[in-house]
């Protein structure tokens, strides 16, 4: 199973530990994640689903190429890692 995990910038708002998610995609993991802290999804996703400007979705340390195209396929063991992304200048 994927791991998903939320930051501590993210979880400071909602407690949420680090969850293994039955989940063939991004978008699913989330989802389930979610079930877990209902409150966090608003600090994560927009009104349309997709990442918000201020996040940053990682999958296996990578971040992903589109905040609106989640349907990015997982595989057991994946780490998914959910950040607060800075902003400014």
């Amino acid at each position: 199973m994927p791991t998903v995990t939320f930051a501590p910038a993210l979880t400071r708002h909602v407690p949420c530990p680090p969850q293994d998610v039955p989940a063939s995609t991004l978008c699913d993991a989330l989802a389930t994640a979610f079930l877990a802290a209902p409150a966090l999804r608003d600090y994560v996703l927009d009104e349309q689903g997709a990442v918000r400007k201020h996040v940053a979705v990682f999958v296996n340390g990578e971040m992903i190429a589109s905040r609106s195209e989640l349907g990015q396929p997982l595989a057991a063991g994946d780490r998914v890692m959910v950040i607060q992304a800075l902003t400014g200048g």
